[in-house]
């Protein structure tokens, strides 16, 4: 059996799990919504799950969460730093947090030599996604001397959040699910039947609330983290003394569309996100969850 491996991004928790919202009991019997997705992977088929975090959280979050499923996956850890950069470059000396989500996947280099999808630790993503996105690169046949890569590809108003507005990158998508262009978008909200966001001007724009966004979920083959690599030093030489800059993983993947490097197969779900965007947004997840128990989808307790 080919094996798939999940990997997790959560470099971006905080230094105490008990204040953190990410990591807030939202399931029945204490979940939080990483264990869902680990749930959820394993039943689609994903054979072995990387957790990306920091260092000074190794032994808190293997308390948390690691410990509790080490029996019914292959774990690794791997650990995004802000040191840990490529020969000949250092940080600047005020820069206080790590490179973005494509240092994050980079840091897998050394584990990952399986296809692999990648998830943000503190998003719901549904049982669908998870199963289309294993099949795809289960069978994935491509001849291609493109990267051959996939993403989730939710409907816009299924990942809105009631309690302010939310950044989305909004797909364009051509005739044959081919992801054509991604655009970063911030300011989403639902008005009445419709999305609303601004631009990059500050004026008002509408966006068709049945579009395809990307949720951060993306599948590769292990071959793309050579390109990563190759071009987080591309990056730094350009950005390396700003205090803020980030190498993110939908630029590394658009950037390769438009240079014909890779094609991406848009996955459509019709499943509905969740997370805790906001304080207000923890209620709802509960009860989402809750609800989602008691349709059976998933046990009262889950590990």
């Amino acid at each position: 059996m080919k094996k798939t491996a999940l990997v997790i991004m959560a470099a971006g928790l905080g230094s105490r799990f008990g204040g953190v919202k990410q990591l807030e009991p939202v399931g029945p019997s204490g979940e939080i919504i990483m264990d869902y997705s680990i749930y959820d992977a394993i039943e689609a088929g994903f054979n072995k799950v990387v957790f990306i975090i920091r260092k000074d959280l190794e032994k808190d979050f293997k308390e948390v969460i690691g410990n509790r499923i080490g029996n019914k996956i292959e774990i690794d850890y791997v650990f995004q730093e802000i040191d840990n950069l490529p020969q000949g470059f250092t940080k600047p000396a005020e820069r206080t947090k790590p490179w973005g989500t494509g240092q994050a996947v980079l840091s897998c280099i050394d584990v990952i030599k399986e296809p692999f999808v990648v998830i943000n630790a503190d998003d719901y993503y549904g049982k669908d996604a998870f199963v289309k996105l294993h099949d795809y690169l289960i069978n994935s046949t491509s001849n291609s001397n493109k990267y051959d890569m996939c993403m989730a590809g939710f409907v816009l108003g299924n990942t809105l959040s009631e309690n302010g507005t939310v950044t989305r990158g909004v797909c364009k998508v051509d005739d044959q699910g081919i992801l054509a262009d991604i655009v970063e978008t911030s300011g989403i909200k639902q008005e009445g039947d419709k999305a609303v966001a601004v631009d990059k001007a500050g004026n008002p724009i509408e966006i068709d609330i049945d579009s395809a966004v990307s949720m951060n979920m993306w599948g590769f083959t292990p071959d793309f983290l050579k390109e990563l690599e190759t071009g987080f030093v591309e990056f730094l030489k350009k950005n390396g003394t700003e205090l803020k800059a980030e190498y993110l993983l939908p630029e590394v993947v658009g950037k390769l569309i438009k240079e014909g490097k890779a094609e991406v197969h848009v996955l459509r779900t019709t499943d509905k996100w969740f997370g805790v965007t906001y304080k207000e947004d923890k209620q709802v997840v509960v009860e989402s969850f809750q609800a989602l128990v008691n349709k059976g989808i998933y046990p009262a307790k889950l590990f």
